[in-house]
């Protein structure tokens, strides 16, 4: 078990989506080196095609003929999948362009909310008419460009519509202000504006206010960095399994505010050494309990809920309220499955505690929610027959974990 064991994890979804954006909007053909190939993403590219934009998909490499005049379609219909990304960001998109364009979404998603993204691009001007129930897809959006100005917002729920509004300022005519009132995973927003930065925009920050002048993007060769969030199964598994496992291209330098898991794991026992070529986790065969805040890290609240069980004490994972507005209730979801497996669970708005216990075999109920499988695929290590009711919904990020997963726990 002392060897190390280096995973080549996919790229980052959240980095593939953003870049898929800023490459339509950008003046020029984009290269994206190593996008993530998941249904989320396969979902947004599908979306940018429907608006009219062109994009070749490759083995490793896509490309992106960006239009900053917005779609070429003058009129489309929409299906977003699963996507949070392809839900939000791509009605932004469209609302700088001209055009009648119509967007839909899973079952699963159309229940994920909408409001404070497409009240504020109400605010701005864009006609949009939610089909259904207010505030959700379906949406239409008779665009004709977006002037700008200031507006306030409330990214409480989710960093996404920040994010949907930061990356529409440069196809505005005016630049946007954008004054924030409540904002759940900072990290996310970091990412945004680093990756702004890359094709060319000059976003700014001034405490609760981001300013974002009209420029326009360029088009550019961007590597798409490993993703931290689908890292941090490996990594936990590392801490609990005594084993070291080294994750390559994300390092110092790593975009990804999730990469602030390995953090939690150090303070739990584990070795971790990040260099600025990649991040290594050691297990010690040493697991204590803490409380922790995820607000910033909170789509790896699931990864330490399934391995808190083997803690020598409780862990509290704490401001966690906007988990539960996911592809699922995640927080209800940890603590059922976690009640399923025999471990002493309690919950309350925000916050989810779990205490030491021996977990049984059992079926864990993934309420369709990729990262819930793959989290207690974490727990499965040292609990043998634990099984899935849905684990083909891991395609819509990592549809190859499965085999991932076997290879990387199989004895050598």
């Amino acid at each position: 078990m002392g060897a190390v064991t280096v995973i080549d994890i996919p790229g980052s979804k959240s980095v593939t989506a953003r870049a898929l954006f800023l490459a339509a909007a950008a003046e020029g053909t984009t290269r994206l080196l190593r996008p993530l190939a998941s249904d989320d993403t396969e979902g947004f590219a599908e979306g940018l095609l429907a608006l009219g934009y062109e994009v070749e998909r490759a083995p490793g490499e896509w490309r992106v003929h960006g239009r900053p005049a917005g779609p070429a379609a003058a009129a489309a219909d929409v299906y977003c999948r699963d996507g949070a990304t392809t839900a939000r960001f791509l009605p932004a998109l469209a609302a700088a362009g001209h055009g009648d364009f119509r967007f839909d979404a899973s079952a699963q998603m159309r229940r994920r909310p909408l409001a404070p993204l497409t009240d504020a691009l109400r605010t701005l001007g864009a006609d949009i008419r939610h089909e259904e129930a207010e505030g959700h897809h379906p949406l239409r959006i008779a665009a004709s460009g977006i002037k700008g100005g200031a507006l306030t917002l409330d990214a409480g729920q989710s960093s996404q519509y920040l994010t949907a509004l930061l990356m529409l300022g440069p196809l505005t005519t005016e630049g946007l202000s954008i004054t924030v009132t409540d904002l759940v995973s900072e990290p996310y927003v970091e990412i945004t504006l680093a990756m702004m930065r890359s094709f060319g925009a000059v976003p700014a920050r001034e405490g609760d206010v981001f300013t974002v002048p009209p420029t326009g993007y360029r088009a550019t060769t961007y590597a798409i960095e490993p993703d931290a969030s689908t890292s941090s199964y490996f990594f936990a598994a590392a801490a609990l399994t005594g084993r070291e496992v080294t994750v390559e291209g994300l390092g110092t330098g790593a975009l990804q505010g999730d990469l602030a898991f390995v953090d939690v794991l150090r303070r739990m026992g584990a070795d971790v050494t990040i260099t600025a070529d990649g991040t290594t986790v050691r297990g010690t065969g040493r697991l204590s309990g803490l409380t922790v805040n995820m607000r910033d890290i909170s789509d790896t609240m699931p990864t330490l809920a399934a391995l808190a069980p083997y803690a020598d004490g409780p862990v509290r994972i704490e401001d966690v309220a906007n988990t539960r507005v996911k592809e699922c209730d995640r927080l209800e979801a940890c603590a059922e499955n976690l009640r399923r497996l025999g471990v002493a669970v309690t919950t309350g708005p925000d916050w989810i505690e779990i205490h030491p216990g021996t977990p049984g075999p059992a079926e864990i109920i993934t309420h369709g929610d990729h990262r819930i499988v793959m989290s207690f695929a974490v727990t499965g290590l040292r609990t043998p027959g634990i099984s899935f009711d849905d684990p083909g919904c891991v395609r819509k990020t990592f549809p190859d974990f499965h085999a991932h997963w076997g290879k990387f726990t199989s004895p050598a």
